[in-house]
């Protein structure tokens, strides 16, 4: 597959995720927040076992431990930022979550040593700018939920880095699948253990169709669909355009909100979602030309 049609499947796929934060803020109104993360992976995990169960239990020890890894980093995000959102305010949780992009290059340098181009570091610098101006934070008076929330985006950024190292030889379907069920089953255990730890003795669960709805939106398509999508074309960009590609989708999360909540973004915010878009397009078109030989190369 051609690099710009996967990058283009990556936006499709942070298009529909930004969808799950209008519908996440609805299924928090029925359940607490581990307890809807238990109950969105447990609906993922049992929809993956009814489709492709035969295949799972084919799993081969690589690819089960691959998949293990990956659950880890893709819970410990879900989790620190649950936890964080307890603690702080969601315009501060969108920013430090956003911070992802810039950790991401690190890690993708520390893990597999490759160059990164510097149309791709300018592309971090002006998302950064641009999630500043999205979100307008006001960070001060930091907190237990920041420091959390932080953490989060490390867990974020590896996992964007390991899912092009575990699937790089991956052709097959059934391969790219386990790895999706493996992640799942990771997710769903600690989403258990967050509600069992912190939620069990004040937990709220109030099942209705628009939870349902929820469980649908969030469990079906947006973990079991796009995970699939995600596992299986990511190899064919980079961790670092791809992060600039995810940093979209507190734009698309405020599209759904406009759409579903009224609510409507300020002028800096619109300013903000700009840089956003022009950090991700100078970064492609950077490295485009740069591939061509048409403009700087860094030597």
């Amino acid at each position: 597959m051609k690099s710009w049609k996967a990058e283009l499947l990556l936006l499709v796929i942070t298009i529909i995720w930004g969808g799950t934060f209008a519908f996440t803020k609805i299924g928090l109104e029925y359940a607490t927040p581990f307890l809807l993360i238990s109950l969105r992976f447990f609906v993922a995990l049992l929809t993956c076992l009814i489709l492709w169960n035969k295949i799972f239990f084919n799993i081969t020890p690589k690819i089960l431990s691959n998949g293990l890894i990956l659950g880890i980093f893709y819970a410990g995000g879900f989790a620190l930022q649950t936890l964080g959102l307890n603690y702080t305010t969601v315009t501060k949780s969108a920013f430090i979550s956003g911070l992802f992009v810039i950790l991401t290059p690190f890690a993708y340098k520390l893990i597999d040593k490759n160059k990164i181009s510097i149309y791709q570091w300018v592309g971090v610098l002006i998302v950064l700018v641009g999630l500043w101006l999205f979100t307008n934070p006001g960070i001060n008076n930091v907190n237990i939920g920041d420091v959390l929330t932080l953490l989060s985006t490390f867990f974020w950024a590896f996992y964007i880095v390991y899912i092009n190292k575990f699937t790089k030889d991956v052709e097959k379907f059934s391969e790219t699948i386990q790895l999706v069920i493996a992640q799942f089953l990771v997710v769903w255990i600690i989403g258990l253990i967050g509600f069992l730890a912190f939620e069990l003795k004040s937990f709220k669960f109030s099942p209705n169709t628009n939870l349902l709805i929820v469980l649908l939106y969030n469990g079906i398509i947006a973990s079991v669909l796009l995970t699939a999508i995600h596992t299986g074309v990511q190899k064919y960009s980079t961790p670092v355009k791809a992060a600039l590609i995810f940093s979209l989708e507190p734009v698309f999360a405020s599209i759904f909100a406009i759409i579903i909540f009224q609510e409507y973004l300020k002028l800096i915010e619109y300013l903000g979602a700009l840089f956003i878009l022009f950090g991700v397009v100078f970064s492609e078109i950077g490295d485009y030309f740069l591939s061509k030989g048409i403009i700087f190369r860094r030597k």
